[in-house]
């Protein structure tokens, strides 16, 4: 990514500190190995297995369990990232680039993390290559929707629920790539990202004064961290609860991939410039979040 200018815009800021979080000791969730963990003690053996090797929707897992499932993890990722968030002790952070804070990355870090455990429990496929650092484009755009949803952004619950619709519909097991990256929600994903680019410069802002407080600053930027980070995985769950995808109805085909209609012009997200694609301003108009 280039320096100077293209990392000072609030877009290309959020995709920088996204990219570094992910390559964090830790980060990236799997998700055999965590269904299966998150699981073990409410489901059969059979029903974990085909939770894996379809969804847990497909595998017929109540609502009820996938809900005690993702309280467990958004309890367990909330205390950890508070603790963290007072400590700053994440592994990893002295390999960050100078341009990512080093609590920001960790707090982005713990979304990531909870991102994926939430996805995995409402069906949605394995966002990370095992193979190397790299982070593929439709995943950086899915994740920039779901951080959209748990910032509160409408505009993101509208094109997550598009890509979920766009999956349920054609028994796709994978991201639809087109649509995420040059098609019809690339240019929302671009939008959420600057919105969250901004959103991220005032509560780092927020998070420095507080440490500058002698004593009590750690038990400030930690209460910041839970005050934050609790609602916002909150959101997201039940977001994606509602979606297609996690019906209990759904099943999923081995190999289906489904795309979307294409636009010109398509640039990698780990070098998009800020300026807006031609699209209908209503539909991607970002919101606050609804008290």
């Amino acid at each position: 990514m280039k320096q100077g200018k293209e990392v000072e815009n609030p877009e290309s800021r959020f995709f920088t500190v996204l990219l570094a979080a992910a390559k964090l000791p830790g980060v990236r969730i799997h998700r055999e190995a965590y269904l299966r963990s998150a699981l073990a003690r409410h489901c059969t053996e059979d029903e974990i297995r085909r939770a894996i090797d379809e969804t847990p929707a497909a595998a017929g897992i109540t609502v009820a369990v996938l809900e005690k499932a993702a309280n467990d993890s958004i309890r367990y990722e909330t205390a950890k990232v508070s603790a963290l968030s007072a400590a700053a002790g994440i592994p990893g952070i002295l390999a960050l680039p100078a341009t990512v804070p080093a609590d920001l990355a960790q707090y982005v870090g713990h979304m990531l993390r909870i991102a994926q455990k939430l996805a995995y429990l409402y069906s949605w496929p394995e966002l990370f290559s095992d193979e190397g650092d790299d982070v593929d484009d439709a995943t950086m755009g899915v994740l920039t929707l779901f951080f959209g949803v748990m910032f509160g952004t409408q505009s993101a619950n509208a094109a997550v629920g598009k890509v979920a619709g766009m999956m349920s519909e054609q028994v796709a097991k994978k991201l639809p790539q087109k649509a995420l990256t040059k098609g019809v929600i690339y240019p929302i994903v671009k939008k959420v990202a600057a919105y969250i680019g901004v959103k991220m410069t005032k509560e780092s802002f927020a998070k420095a004064v507080s440490k500058a407080i002698p004593l009590v600053g750690a038990a400030v930027s930690g209460g910041l961290t839970l005050a934050t980070y609790l609602p916002m995985a909150k959101r997201l769950k039940k977001h994606l609860a509602g979606l297609p995808l996690a019906d209990p109805s759904h099943r999923v085909m081995e190999g289906e991939v489904v795309d979307a209609e294409v636009v010109e012009d398509y640039e990698s997200f780990a070098t998009a410039p800020a300026e807006r694609h031609g699209v209908d301003s209503t539909a991607l108009e970002l919101e606050e979040p609804r008290p």
